[in-house]
């Protein structure tokens, strides 16, 4: 099967307003700024007081498409990745398309894939849009994780925030536009992360899997575009802990500039973090005519990256 060939139309994300600092957290379980900072790279994170995951989710779509110059009646595909959704259905996407008030009939869905499932969703609709039956996708990452965060737990509560991020994408006929995707999920270790009423981890075994595994789909997908390190401008991780890229950036010998990072302000955002991070990249002067790596990794345990023309 051909490579689809998508291209990136704009991007979008909404950050709620209220913020949960280190020194916040320092009233609530025994832990303090330094300790946190030090050990996964995290300053602040976001906590959305009014919005669910639906709410985010549409204003991150609507932040993307102001940055763009379609009519927003040509998206005709929502996917959106989320774990929070506010019920089990209606699906967060159909929300979304009754709130953008689409004129045009659209198909809408969610997928749940954690932390990697931004990847997930942009491959589904990568390849949905390579069969020509739709123009313009809207793929969102969407999560409002303090709602499942049990902030009497230290070892999780320091690392969850909330918000969306989102990209318009369409189909294209540019060669360079080719997009390579390689995601899959290793069940076996799916009890070292899980959420029932409240996310509960092992870190450690996280830590190590997740080091292994992001090397892993970054090298596959090198490979499968015969490409090298050197052929990359950037590398968008999901943003769990600044101590796990580093990792990754020593084990590969990658300088950890080539790294997208934002998560000193942001925190863990599930499965908005990469299309934040990405949004984030894309606001930068001269980030735009760009080869990404997108990584990322969650529970499941699933993991994935995206190699893509921005």
């Amino acid at each position: 099967m051909n490579k689809p060939k998508i291209k990136i139309i704009s991007s979008g994300k909404y950050i709620p307003k209220d913020v949960i600092t280190n020194q916040d957290l320092e009233q609530m379980v025994d832990t303090n700024h330094e300790w946190i900072l030090s050990r996964t790279g995290i300053i602040t994170r976001h906590k959305a007081t009014s919005q669910n995951s639906s709410e985010m989710a549409y204003l991150a779509a609507l932040d993307a498409i102001k940055k763009s110059n379609i009519n927003k009646d040509e998206i005709d595909l929502i996917i959106v990745a989320t774990i929070t959704g506010q019920q089990m259905t209606p699906s967060v996407a159909n929300r979304v398309q009754q709130q953008l008030n689409l004129k045009n009939d659209c198909m809408s869905f969610d997928i749940n894939a954690a932390c990697t499932g931004f990847v997930y969703a942009l491959e589904i609709a990568s390849s949905m849009l390579q069969q020509n039956s739709y123009r313009k996708a809207l793929v969102i990452g969407s999560e409002k994780l303090t709602q499942i965060v049990d902030y009497k737990d230290r070892n999780t509560c320091i690392l969850f925030g909330d918000g969306a991020g989102a990209l318009i994408i369409e189909s294209s006929l540019d060669p360079k536009h080719e997009a390579f995707f390689y995601n899959k999920a290793l069940p076996d270790v799916n009890e070292s992360l899980t959420v029932k009423k409240y996310i509960k981890m092992d870190g450690r075994k996280v830590f190590l899997f997740a080091v292994d595994i992001m090397k892993k789909a970054i090298e596959t997908i090198l490979k499968d575009a015969k490409l090298n390190i050197d052929d990359i401008d950037a590398i968008i991780p999901h943003q769990a802990n600044i101590r796990i890229i580093q990792a990754v950036s020593k084990q590969m010998d990658i300088p950890i500039d080539r790294f997208m990072v934002n998560i000193e302000e942001y925190g863990n955002t599930s499965a908005a973090s990469i299309p934040i991070t990405l949004d984030d990249y894309l606001s930068m002067e001269n980030n735009k005519g760009k080869q990404v790596i997108l990584v990322g990794f969650g529970g499941g345990f699933t993991y994935g990256s995206a190699l893509i023309y921005v």
